[in-house]
């Protein structure tokens, strides 16, 4: 799908959208309608109940010039960002696979101009919810295939094709989490998943990948132990982005993201359900949130130096594969019993944190991880748990999450909940008791940050892959984290 601007509404637009305001109806500047059709429309929205409610439409036919043109009365709600980012949906849910190809949505019908991050916002939204993986669907009938391909954004306020580009970049970066996301696990494994990110150079970023003798070299016995019951090598994946124009020795990494991309989780010997055991295709939803949200800084050239971390395994349970009990050690020296074998994305986070740590010396590091089954206990799948050692940037990741819908929640850390991994024959454990495991799970990863180092962990296990379709997403990969990603780092790291 694409997006387009167009100073007045196009002569020949066979689909047409008028956002209203709550309530805004009768507030629609003369001469948006001819009055035949105003009162059309009137009765047509007293008549669905329509008051302008954010994402709510309503649908009029009209003569035209070959036939019955569509007129939609587009509810905005208040007019914010948010409620526009919900219409956009709505519009695109509604007509994707209608048969429709272009839809105008004129600002003309508003009594005054929308704001610029609102309209690209709302444009977004259509453009994301329309993202599709139809890739191994061979028998799609014509009326499941989407149609709808462009959006035009006719008499937009100024700024509006500006806002649009950066919103364009989060989108891009939401294409690729996606489609990682979604490949099963025979396509996307540690190997190929870093050949998918390979096209990020061509926008500015640097890749270095680590192969499983040099982490062995390193001493990353932790991650190493997930992955030794694979014939998929594990990586580990290295995206640098230097926006500042400066490399890191001359002006420093503003923060690193550690992504946790196990590319399928049998849960090793101690070996989950078979029900459901297909969903772990997307266990990598961390690294796959990471991946994204480098392309999205490197597409709109993030003034920040950014460095991106994906510990890439697949963990199987083979001859060789980790035991219970088994004892391994950390590239950070730390010793780990191992428990439970399906608590691996936690011994992934360990190595990488420590690697990014001793190599790059970020001061603020962020991990996102579908880690633990606890967090959709806790949340479902309506916020991602966070986890901080430092109340300035919790607070700055939950106002990323607010303004860009990737809601997040703080759940405690503390000494009691941290005793609660201690092993008595090992430095820790890599779990704790059936309670508090969302918690424990973070004062695990917790052990592995440097003094004074800002550390935060994202727990998105709700929230990467979904049953519904949302306002930006359909039923399958949300892209979770893509946006707060973004966001958080042009809000606090770009000056």
């Amino acid at each position: 799908m694409r997006v387009t601007f167009s100073a007045t509404r196009p002569a020949d637009a066979a689909v047409i959208a008028l956002p209203v305001e709550k309530d805004g109806l009768d507030r629609m500047p003369a001469g948006t309608l001819d009055d035949a059709t105003l009162a059309l429309a009137r009765g047509a929205a007293k008549a669905g109940r329509f008051d302008g409610e954010a994402g709510s439409i309503v649908e009029i036919f009209v003569p035209g010039a070959e036939g019955a043109n569509r007129l939609l009365l587009l509810g905005v709600g208040a007019g914010g960002e948010a409620d526009y980012e919900r219409a956009g949906g709505a519009l695109t849910g509604r007509f994707l696979t209608s048969g429709v190809t272009s839809i105008a949505v004129d600002f003309a019908s508003l009594g005054g101009a929308p704001a610029a991050r609102a309209v690209a916002r709302l444009a977004a939204a259509a453009m994301q919810r329309g993202w599709r993986h139809d890739v191994y669907r061979t028998r799609l009938t014509d009326k499941q295939k989407p149609t709808l391909d462009e959006i035009v954004l006719a008499g937009a306020p100024d700024g509006s094709e500006a806002a649009w580009t950066q919103f364009e970049a989060v989108t891009a970066g939401l294409d690729l989490t996606r489609g990682l996301v979604s490949d099963p696990p025979n396509i996307v494994y540690p190997e190929s998943f870093v050949e998918r990110c390979r096209h990020l150079t061509d926008l500015g970023v640097e890749i270095e990948v680590l192969d499983r003798a040099a982490m062995e070299k390193l001493g990353m016995g932790a991650l190493l132990g997930v992955a030794q019951g694979s014939v998929r090598e594990a990586r580990l994946l290295v995206m640098r982005w230097n926006g500042k124009g400066a490399k890191e020795s001359d002006g420093g990494v503003d923060v690193a993201f550690v992504g946790k991309g196990v590319t399928f989780d049998t849960g090793g010997i101690s070996i989950k359900p078979a029900a459901g055991m297909e969903d772990m295709k997307w266990d990598m939803g961390g690294a796959g949130a990471v991946a994204g949200a480098m392309k999205a800084l490197a597409t709109r050239k993030a003034k920040a130096n950014v460095i991106g971390v994906c510990g890439l395994v697949e963990n199987m349970p083979d001859g060789n594969a980790q035991r219970p009990g088994d004892i391994v050690t950390s590239m950070s020296g730390q010793t780990i019993e191992v428990i439970n074998t399906d608590a691996e994305g936690r011994l992934v986070l360990c190595d990488a944190l420590t690697w990014v740590q001793k190599t790059h010396g970020p001061k603020t590091i962020v991990d996102l991880a579908t880690l633990t089954g606890a967090m959709i206990i806790s949340l479902g799948s309506e916020h991602g748990g966070l986890f901080s050692n430092d109340d300035g940037l919790a607070d700055e990741l939950l106002a990323a999450g607010r303004a860009t819908g990737d809601l997040l929640w703080r759940f405690p850390l503390g000494d009691a909940y941290n005793k609660l991994i201690d092993s008595p024959i090992a430095d820790m454990k890599n779990v704790g008791p059936r309670g508090a495991g969302s918690i424990t799970a973070a004062q695990f990863i917790q052990r592995f940050v440097d003094e004074g180092v800002r550390w935060a962990h994202l727990d998105i296990a709700g929230m990467v892959w979904a049953d519904k379709a949302g306002n930006t997403y359909d039923k399958g990969a949300t892209g979770f984290g893509v946006r707060l990603i973004d966001r958080f780092v042009r809000d606090n790291f770009e000056g």
